[in-house]
């Protein structure tokens, strides 16, 4: 047998490997910058610069396409189009501002990640790091690892190659969430969790690909669609390989049954890392889940619908009504995602063409909101035994009067619930009412009326934090137990947050413009 080596167009992956490469350059920068401070003024620089220039070469890219679909870079593994190109520029924006609040730290100079990840909690070796001034710099290599992986997943269009992506950006954030400074317990038991389920949905997703090549002897996407359009029957080992890595897929997205991991990780991680993983997860995932339903699952519509619509539906009756119930702010924002995770999958009734472009602005907008509610988090702690900032105050009575402690914040913490809720005049009304569009343009207007209905329950826990924020008194007694921090790069975080989202409410047509015209496949199944 000859081995064919395969022709591969470097050129259009620069983004990835500047990523890529940049994580590999901040490895050395822990082997060999010995200053804990040198050390982390060094990586947030790389690491910044590196997803700047990304983001400047995939802009470069897309205005070269002038017309053309794309760049198939290895036939039948990778193509480089213009969806692919909208995720990752959409990636690397939510890269950047989480690597902002990677780096933040409180007036007393605590950051968010643990002095010493390799000890035990509590245990002397700790407290010595903590003295010794030491800095786990080797969280932004990790991130951009992570976001490395995750934009290779958006272009990919082999089921195998799929899955060695998902390893590359899961792996470090098994890690990442292990590392908070405060609470390590809990942080490394979410770790655990996520490590074990994320492995379980990794092995479904691995076997139902195996089932798929079984079935069509294909693992290419657009091999696949043809081969199942050729298969008459539809036979059940093809249709059991489809499920189950559509519950690989839907794992990473976090929609019900499969979100077990996603309140405990939620509130265990590192708060800039629960940022970065809502927003930047979901957003590749989807990407993937879009891949696969249009390229090869396309002709399977019919099979696979009630699969969509059940997620769904209990996806958004999960996350609605365990939010409802939650004070810890963390759990509350989690079972959120639970609920904005079905309302991802509304978009997928019907397959309709609209959903393509309706997806990327979805998530642009969730992502942004996401990213802005976490870092504000960051920003309101409880006062310490010393007078100083302490943990954060992620319990819901305390944000009690917030308004009146810092109306920036509270103002822009408003802004993204109103826009999770889905509100005129903030992004995720416009978001919604995208993804609701093309669910009816496919038939799915029972599905659009359960998250109507669900959106509009799900307003009232978002509400309420408005209220406490707002219209709530300060208890007496507790003026002094909380602390709103000033940390510079956090606050660059919420602002520019803030004002995309009311920006992408109010003139969202450009934005949009340029996700309909990326909503073309350079390869295509049918």
């Amino acid at each position: 047998m000859n081995f064919v080596t395969p022709e591969i167009a470097w050129a259009p992956l620069l983004p990835i490997m500047i990523v890529l490469g940049a994580a590999a350059v901040g490895v050395l920068v822990e082997s060999f910058v010995k200053s804990p401070h040198l050390r982390r003024v060094t990586q947030l620089w790389l690491s910044g610069a590196a997803l700047i220039v990304a983001g400047v070469a995939i802009v470069a890219q897309w205005m070269a396409l002038d017309g053309s679909a794309g760049t198939e870079v290895m036939a039948t593994k990778i193509t480089v189009d213009g969806q692919s190109l909208v995720w990752q520029l959409m990636l690397v924006i939510f890269g950047f501002l989480s690597v902002l609040l990677f780096a933040s730290r409180t007036s007393a100079g605590e950051e968010s990640f643990t002095a010493l990840g390799s000890v035990p909690p509590g245990s002397v070796e700790e407290k010595l790091a903590r003295r010794a001034g030491l800095k786990v710099t080797e969280v932004f290599p990790l991130a951009l690892f992570a976001v490395g992986g995750m934009m290779l997943f958006t272009c990919i269009t082999d089921l195998i190659f799929l899955f060695v992506a998902l390893e590359l950006f899961s792996l470090p954030l098994y890690i990442l969430v292990a590392l908070a400074r405060r609470r390590r317990l809990l942080s490394q038991e979410a770790a655990l969790k996520y490590f074990l389920l994320g492995a379980f949905s990794s092995a479904f997703y691995l076997f139902g690909a195996a089932l798929i090549y079984g079935a069509t002897t294909q693992t290419d996407m657009a091999s696949i669609g043809i081969a199942v359009n050729v298969i008459g029957d539809k036979d059940g080992i093809l249709l059991t390989g489809a499920v189950m890595v559509l519950v690989g897929l839907m794992f990473k997205i976090g929609a019900a049954p499969f979100h077990s991991w996603v309140p405990d990780v939620y509130q265990g991680s590192p708060t800039p890392v629960t940022a970065f993983m809502g927003a930047a997860t979901k957003a590749a995932a989807t990407a993937a889940l879009v891949r696969v339903m249009y390229l090869a699952f396309a002709p399977l519509e019919w099979e696979l619908s009630w699969m969509f619509w059940a997620v769904a539906i209990v996806s958004m009756a999960v996350g609605t009504v365990l939010a409802l119930v939650q004070t810890d702010i963390k759990r509350m924002l989690a079972y959120s995602a639970v609920a904005h995770a079905g309302f991802i999958l509304v978009a997928f009734a019907g397959l309709e063409q609209q959903a393509i472009s309706a997806l990327p602005f979805y998530l642009l907008t969730y992502g942004l909101a996401t990213i802005g509610a976490f870092a504000i988090i960051t920003q309101v702690r409880e006062r310490s035994a010393e007078g100083g900032a302490g943990a954060e105050a992620v319990r819901l009575g305390q944000w009690a009067g917030l308004a009146k402690r810092s109306p920036a914040l509270a103002t822009a913490m408003a802004l993204f619930l109103l826009s999770f809720a889905g509100i005129p005049l903030t992004a995720g009304f416009i978001g919604k009412f995208e993804v609701f569009s093309a669910a009816v343009a496919g038939g799915g207007w029972p599905l659009v009326l359960i998250a109507v209905i669900a959106s509009a329950v799900a307003a009232f826990f978002y509400v309420r934090l408005i209220v406490l924020m707002f219209f709530t008194d300060i208890p007496e007694g507790a003026e002094d137990t909380v602390v709103v921090e000033q940390e510079p790069l956090s606050r660059t975080v919420i602002y520019v947050t803030a004002a995309a989202t009311l920006i992408l409410g109010i003139v969202p047509a450009g934005v949009l413009t340029v996700m309909e015209d990326a909503a073309v496949f350079l390869v295509s199944g049918s």
